[in-house]
């Protein structure tokens, strides 16, 4: 079959919008793009437009669910369905009833787990050894849909939350790829319960700024995740030698020193030693601010001074 002579109408926003809409084109007829609108004071690229005016899309902006469903009461689509990814704004019933086919939203997790808005970000927070993608039939409440199809993928223990994203960008590709034409050419297909997942319902949430400040009382293991989990944002931000700092590497160290304090500090051997609830955080790239990322012992050399026992 010719994947090309099925239409969809993608709706996304964010920038795993923009990447996934860029495969998208290439394996599907993109009827057009619905996403939020480039705000006046943004300055720079605004990915999902960029990538809808370069392929000379349809495009539709609308910045919140009612606005959404009064386009989609003009009628203006002939697709059988919708496809979402990273689209960011509730959508209605209404919306969801538009399509015979209904609305398929591509999930960046194995669902029920890790519903809600940031589940990439959270499978490397809770230490998670698999994660995945799960492509839902939409309904209204939040991440609870039937699915279509889902896929696994294994967490490599130093990844980030960069690269976690760009492998479920392909997996998510992948699956739409090869079961979007198979539940489409199926009028019959019936979509199954989250439950054979074998998955727990868990959450995930939208991060703070605040999330970003490191906790020394927390076990060394936690934080680690944290830096790989807040690489991009907010970042694991803390002060060493009264210099505010962004850790972008670090690793665990099984010991603790007795006497010693969560957040001590120790140059040793080129590296930073920081005390933790649990075990110690070995700390060997940082970013101090207004400057570039550099190796801890550049930071060290730097800070003699202030960091030699």
């Amino acid at each position: 079959m010719n994947q090309k002579s099925k239409t969809v109408v993608f709706f996304g926003s964010g920038p795993v919008a923009a990447e996934s809409l860029e495969l998208l084109w290439q394996d599907f007829a993109v009827e057009a793009v619905v996403t939020k609108p480039k705000p006046a004071h943004h300055k720079g690229a605004f990915p999902v437009i960029d990538v809808t005016k370069k392929h000379k899309l349809p495009l539709h902006t609308v910045s919140n669910k009612k606005e959404l469903s009064k386009l989609m009461a003009t009628k203006p689509f002939t697709s059988s369905v919708g496809v979402l990814i990273d689209f960011g704004i509730i959508v209605a019933q209404d919306v969801i009833d538009y399509f015979p086919r209904g609305i398929v939203n591509s999930h960046f997790s194995v669902l029920p787990d890790l519903r809600g808005a940031d589940p990439i970000t959270f499978a490397i927070l809770s230490g998670q050894e698999v994660t995945g993608v799960s492509l839902m039939l939409l309904v209204e409440a939040m991440d609870e849909g039937p699915l279509i199809s889902f896929g696994e993928y294994k967490l490599p223990t130093d990844i980030d939350t960069p690269t976690l994203t760009r492998q479920l960008i392909g997996l998510s590709h992948m699956l739409l790829k090869a079961e979007l034409p198979r539940y489409l050419d199926n009028p019959n297909f019936k979509p199954a319960s989250q439950d054979i997942t074998g998955r727990k319902v868990s959450y995930s949430r939208k991060l703070s700024k605040d999330d970003g400040l490191i906790d020394w009382t927390k076990p060394a293991d936690q934080i680690e995740r944290e830096i790989r989990a807040f690489i991009d944002w907010p970042g694991s931000r803390t002060t060493i030698a009264g210099k505010d700092v962004t850790i972008t590497k670090a690793h665990v160290v099984p010991v603790n020193h007795p006497g010693d304090k969560p957040g001590s500090i120790e140059a040793v051997a080129g590296v930073l030693m920081v005390e933790c609830g649990r075990d110690s955080l070995c700390i060997s790239r940082l970013k101090p601010a207004g400057k570039k990322e550099m190796t801890a012992e550049a930071f060290i050399n730097g800070h003699k001074d202030l960091l030699t026992k």
